[in-house]
């Protein structure tokens, strides 16, 4: 795994980071890891999961409308 190394960090920041981490039980390191990993998702992951949520829903049997279609018609009105 790969590591990343801040410098010149302000040591408010760093204060405000470790009382963030202590309110969610983790330490300052897990913190900052899931800060990181929350502002970069994995889009790729999430679009195999949308699609897998929609090849379940064709399995149902069950008709969706296309919903860009019904927001035209509604914009038309």
């Amino acid at each position: 795994m790969a590591q990343v190394l801040v410098r010149q960090l302000d040591d408010k920041v760093v204060d405000r980071l470790k009382k963030r981490a202590k309110e969610h039980g983790r330490s300052l390191q897990s913190e900052v890891k899931t800060i990181l990993e929350e502002a970069v998702p994995d889009y790729e992951a999430a679009w195999r999961r949308i699609d897998g949520f929609r090849k379940r829903l064709k399995k149902s049997g069950r008709k969706f409308s296309d919903s860009a279609a019904l927001i035209r018609k509604d914009r038309d009105r």
